[in-house]
């Protein structure tokens, strides 16, 4: 198939990637999103999100003609959907259910330009069955054109599904180098899919069916998440019986099939704090260890914010005049990741609330951000650099491992009361 101009659906932190990418190849990329600030950012060749090499691929395919955003879908040869897939709960924060609400109104909207021999991929991480029900949304709205449910391989439309499998922060270079596994729903799908991304993926493009890639993401981060949850537990334990985590760590990973990997504040991100739970509601009675997971990880923010209100208690039994609003916590980091700007599913930013809460002032320190998250602005809240919250904070709790936190490490450990999430301090 020949691939001259591509659409990209949803212009995120993976879509506009992507899109820059497949740019970067002299293909012609259109790309589309709801926000019409991040349209007009990308047209003026600038981005709206952090992430390293980014800018300048940008900046170059939209100064070349290759790439321009758009809100409105335009015709293509293929589209490429990237846009969230959030879980919702019930009224008790369980039952955790994939929410595809954006993937329906996309598919809704480039349904419209769709013509025969166009092909749809759905990058979204996404519940088992996910990619049949784009394709089923799409055949309501195109009646006129067949699609593989109905018509297997002499559909008008072919449809995949390709998971991105990126390190934020390294997004640029894993697009390019990884392996991509490639589902299609009839081997021709997965054909058509296959020549898309060999246009710039480095590494090998591995042919499956649609369900089967649906899985294989979910289970990358289940699998990322149940070793987490041994790793956060583990630093729980260990506090109880007073013992460095980190250095534990370091030493039963001298054993030579032995890596256990860092505790944390928690899971966060667009991806492992929520693709389990697509398991787990498929399947709840065999996904035991799946479910304790994530709950384990869920678990650990309620952890870290016990041990700043040990640190407050302490702090007023030794100074019993003064009240909380006299005292000043400094959380360090509130992305959920070091070195983005990514709040999604952020457990720093969810601890940094209910700091906030407990009627502290807080001073925040995010080197990534340039204002306060809406979630957390309130009067006693304030954005602070490190130098201010090192000189003014009575206690610190570093959530996320930066890198200029790193490099004050011995002035963060020269505090007298410090909650070291991440190991910062080892």
């Amino acid at each position: 198939m020949d691939f001259n101009t591509i659409s990209m659906i949803g212009l995120g932190y993976i879509g506009l990637p992507t899109a820059a990418v497949f740019a970067s190849r002299r293909k012609k990329v259109i790309g589309v999103d709801i926000d019409q600030m991040a349209v007009d950012t990308i047209n003026k060749g600038e981005i709206h999100i952090v992430e390293p090499e980014l800018d300048m691929v940008v900046h170059a395919a939209v100064k070349e003609g290759y790439l321009r955003a758009t809100t409105i879908p335009e015709a293509a040869d293929a589209f490429m959907v990237a846009v969230p897939t959030p879980f919702h709960t019930d009224e008790n924060g369980q039952n955790h259910k994939a929410d595809l609400r954006y993937i329906k109104a996309a598919s809704e909207a480039l349904a419209k330009v769709l013509k025969p021999g166009n092909l749809v991929v759905l990058e979204s991480t996404s519940p088992v069955g996910a990619t049949e029900q784009m394709a089923e949304w799409l055949a309501a709205a195109r009646p006129d054109l067949t699609f593989p449910q109905t018509h297997g391989e002499a559909s008008d439309i072919r449809i995949a599904h390709c998971p991105e499998r990126v390190l934020p922060g390294h997004v640029v270079r894993e697009l390019v180098e990884n392996d991509r596994v490639i589902g299609g729903m009839t081997p021709k799908c997965a054909e058509a899919a296959c020549e898309l991304y060999k246009i710039v993926v480095q590494g090998e493009c591995i042919a499956t069916t649609a369900r089967t890639a649906e899985m294989a993401k979910l289970t990358e981060n289940s699998f990322r998440d149940v070793n987490i949850a041994f790793a956060n537990e583990l630093s729980t334990i260990c506090h109880e019986l007073d013992i460095n985590v980190w250095e534990l760590i370091s030493l039963a990973n001298r054993h030579p099939r032995v890596n256990i990997l860092t505790p944390g504040a928690g899971v966060g991100g667009h991806c492992i704090a929520v693709d389990p739970w697509f398991i787990v509601d498929a399947c709840p009675e065999q996904a035991q260890l799946i479910r304790t997971a994530r709950e384990v990880n869920d678990g650990k923010p309620e952890w870290v914010l016990s041990r700043v209100t040990e640190a407050l208690e302490s702090l007023h039994r030794e100074n019993p005049s003064v009240t909380r609003r006299d005292l000043t916590v400094a959380c360090l980091g509130v992305a959920f990741k070091p070195d983005i700007d990514d709040l999604r599913e952020s457990p720093a930013l969810g601890i940094t609330q209910k700091v906030v809460e407990l009627g502290c002032r807080v001073q925040v320190v995010e080197p990534n951000i340039g204002q306060l998250p809406e979630a957390i602005q309130r009067d006693n809240v304030e954005l602070a650099t490190l130098e201010q919250a090192l000189s003014q904070a009575d206690v610190v709790c570093v959530l996320v491992k930066h890198k200029p936190f790193i490099k004050e490490a011995e002035a963060v450990k020269a505090k007298s009361h410090v909650i070291d999430a991440v190991g910062l301090l080892g």
